[in-house]
């Protein structure tokens, strides 16, 4: 085994340990949220996870869009076949270790990652152009400021450089092989593409080149797998999770409080005894109605925000944000998300006795933007991975409405003749047929 073997097996290993000690912290902000059973129903989770996580079916809405990011999701899942050979080669020193063993099929699977790669790069200046050139409305949203705007350009960057090292690589390992007396690997592109911008090099200039190539791709590889919990682009992880246990229910209906349903059916029991005392533990914390913070929410709410891609389809859909208002679906998964970071660090520190004195609603979500809201469902039916908005921002609602009782003056008027009248307008019962007289 050579230095080069060690280094190699000491970058990989300790790239692989950093990636797990990040993700174990994620899942443990995840599970800041509350308990939720979303284990139910098993084959048609899978069937939904296997629809719109690995097939994409929500992508398609557009077209153009939906192909360019085809291009780079399926190089990136059929590379992983070559990076296997890669770790091997650098673990063990040997060169192309499957070559031998696969023949035509090794031919034929390397040729598919050039053409796959190719078709990535395309698609990685058609992203950087449509983000820094063209600047597409969703992109440049007040939330997307800073670190979201310099997130999505480094992987782009990322990626770009990945390529070229695949190239390069490729490329060089192409004349190498063909001086050395051997017949052309005969890979789609490298095969020509190899002979033209590195035929006329040294020897020893392409072993150079070929080692930087390689090297380079993985470090690409290890860089890109200790940037993903720092970034939006986990959601590569995230999406398949989130699709699993994302909500089968009709988008339009919403969960009911427990202790809420209770105290109603008690109200409507004409047998019930309204003064029979229940036995309450004295020392149980009394349930919150809603969401004030992260801690407030469920675990998927919060899964939901850490496998949010930033794209802003929601909020490209939302009818509020479209007229003006300050609410954006995206930023409410952003800051869900930050919130869950800040707090889940803060209890690393210093345990369960960790408060900050902040919480999500008031310092990171307005009150003015979850009442822009209009419940039409418009984020979740956009949301190319299946994350709801929505019901976070009704959470956050019922903690105003049901904890502090602030709301809107026309809700509160609304409310008033509800309880009333027994309707929102604000005349009485009696009246209600009046019109059919005046018709």
């Amino acid at each position: 085994m050579t230095i080069s073997n060690i280094i190699f097996i000491i970058v990989f290993l300790g790239a692989l340990a950093f990636f797990g000690f990040k993700v174990k912290q994620i899942i443990a902000n995840i599970k800041l949220g509350k308990a939720e059973n979303r284990f139910d129903r098993k084959s048609e989770r899978l069937k939904t996870m296997l629809r719109v996580a690995l097939g994409q079916s929500k992508m398609r809405a557009r077209p153009i869009a939906a192909i360019l990011h085809m291009f780079i999701y399926v190089a990136f899942m059929i590379t992983q076949i070559e990076l296997i050979e890669i770790i091997i080669d650098g673990a063990t020193g040997s060169h192309r270790i499957f070559q031998p063993m696969l023949g035509g099929l090794y031919t034929f699977t390397i040729s598919l990652i050039e053409v796959l790669s190719l078709l990535a790069l395309v698609a990685t200046i058609a992203f950087l152009s449509r983000r820094n050139l063209i600047k597409l409305p969703r992109f440049v949203k007040s939330e997307m400021n800073g670190w979201p705007k310099l997130d999505g350009n480094i992987i782009l960057y990322l990626e770009f450089v990945l390529v070229i090292c695949i190239f390069t690589m490729n490329g060089a390992d192409e004349v190498l092989h063909v001086r050395s007396g051997h017949e052309s690997y005969g890979f789609a592109i490298s095969s020509w593409m190899g002979p033209m911008f590195f035929g006329g090099m040294e020897t020893t200039t392409l072993i150079i080149l070929e080692r930087v190539g390689w090297w380079g791709h993985i470090i690409m590889v290890l860089t890109f797998l200790c940037y993903l919990p720092f970034s939006k682009h986990l959601h590569i992880i995230w999406a398949f999770p989130n699709t699993y246990f994302s909500k089968l229910r009709p988008m339009g209906q919403f969960t009911n409080m427990e202790s809420v349903t209770n105290e109603v059916k008690l109200m409507m029991d004409p047998n019930a005894d309204p003064y029979a005392v229940p036995a309450v533990d004295p020392d149980a914390v009394p349930q919150k109605f809603g969401a004030k913070d992260v801690e407030d929410l469920s675990w998927v709410n919060i899964l939901n925000a850490y496998t949010c891609t930033e794209c802003g389809r929601c909020t490209s859909e939302c009818p509020a944000n479209i007229t003006g208002k300050k609410l954006s679906p995206r930023k409410i998964m952003m800051d869900v998300r930050d919130r869950a970071e800040e707090v889940g660090a803060g209890k690393r520190k210093e345990g369960d006795k960790f408060n900050d004195g902040k919480s999500l609603l008031g310092d990171f979500i307005t009150e003015e933007e979850i009442w822009a809201c209009t419940s039409c469902n418009a984020c979740v039916q956009a949301c190319p991975v299946n994350i709801d908005p929505l019901e976070i921002i009704m959470d956050l609602r019922r903690y105003l409405v049901m904890e502090e009782s602030k709301m809107p003056s026309e809700l509160a008027t609304m409310n008033t003749n509800i309880e009333n009248n027994q309707a929102p307008w604000q005349f009485s019962p009696s009246d209600r047929f009046k019109w059919k007289d005046e018709a």
